[in-house]
C-alpha cells in the first residue's frame, strides 16, 4: 500500500477569491513504513501573499520571485502522488486548492480524483476523539509527538509531523477513554494514557502458592458442596 501524506501552504485561505498554492510537501509511506521519498516544490503564485498567511508559514513575496510556476511543474507533481493513497489533515482544504490549480492550466489534467484517493486525517481523529481539540498540534501533544522545532507552518515538515500522527493513531491502542475523569488525574478528562512495556523490562516475578495456601484453598473448595468444581483436585 502505497501513502503519501501531503501539506500545502497558500496566500490566503479561498481558491474562489484568486488565493494560490505557494508550497507543497509530500512524503511516501509503503505499507506503513517512511521510504524516505519525498516531494517538496515552493512555487510563484503571481499575486500577493495576505499578511495573515505570512504570519502563519512565514513565506514572502519576494522569497518566491524566482520559483516556478504551478503549470511548470504540475507534471512531476502528478506522477508522484499517482495511484497512491493521500493522507492529509482537512483534506477539502488542501484538495480544493490542488483541485482549483488545476483547473487554471490550459491543458486539460482533470481533479485529483482522477488520480488519488484521500484519507482525512482531521475526520478521522474526531471520530476517535469527540468533543476534543483535533488540530495538529493537539494530536501532537495527544500522541506524545516532540514538534518544537515547529516555529511555523511549513508543507514539508507538516507533512513529516502528520505522517508521525497518522502512525501513531492507527498503531493500535494508545489510550483507554472512560465515562469520567478520575479524581486528581492530570491527564485530559475522558483519556487515560496506557504506559508502553519496554523490551529491556526485568522478568516478572512469579509468587507460587505455599503448601498451607494450597490446601486452604482445596478445603475452601470442598466447603462448596453446590459448586461443579467441588471434586476438582489442586496438583
Amino acid at each position: 500500500m502505497r501513502q503519501i501524506v501531503l501539506d500545502t501552504e497558500t496566500t490566503g485561505l479561498e481558491p474562489s477569491e484568486g488565493h494560490k498554492i505557494i508550497e507543497i510537501g509530500c512524503v511516501e509511506m509503503v505499507n506503513r513504513k517512511l521510504t524516505g521519498n519525498h516531494y517538496h516544490q515552493y512555487l510563484k503564485p503571481n499575486r500577493d501573499i495576505d499578511e495573515g498567511a505570512i504570519e502563519v508559514h512565514g513565506i514572502t513575496n519576494e522569497f518566491l520571485a524566482d520559483k516556478p510556476l504551478f503549470e511548470d511543474v504540475v507534471d512531476d507533481f502528478l506522477a508522484f502522488v499517482d495511484g497512491a493513497e493521500l493522507v492529509i489533515h482537512n483534506a477539502p482544504f488542501d484538495i480544493g486548492f490542488l483541485d482549483h490549480e488545476l483547473k487554471l492550466l490550459e491543458r486539460n489534467k482533470g481533479s485529483m480524483s482522477d488520480y488519488c484517493t484521500v484519507l482525512d486525517t482531521l475526520t478521522l481523529a474526531r471520530q476517535m476523539h469527540p468533543g476534543q481539540r483535533n488540530s495538529l498540534d493537539a494530536l501532537c501533544n495527544r500522541y506524545d509527538i516532540k514538534n518544537d522545532h515547529r516555529e511555523l507552518h511549513g508543507a514539508l515538515l507538516d507533512s513529516e509531523i502528520l505522517a508521525d500522527v497518522y502512525l501513531r493513531m492507527t498503531g493500535g491502542q494508545t489510550s483507554l477513554t472512560l465515562g469520567r475523569q478520575a479524581a486528581g488525574s492530570n491527564e485530559q478528562a475522558g483519556e487515560i494514557s496506557v504506559r508502553k512495556i519496554t523490551s529491556d523490562r526485568k522478568p516478572l516475578r512469579v509468587i507460587k502458592a505455599t503448601d498451607e495456601e494450597l490446601k486452604a484453598h482445596q478445603a475452601k473448595i470442598e466447603s462448596l458442596s453446590d459448586a461443579l468444581w467441588g471434586k476438582t483436585k489442586i496438583n
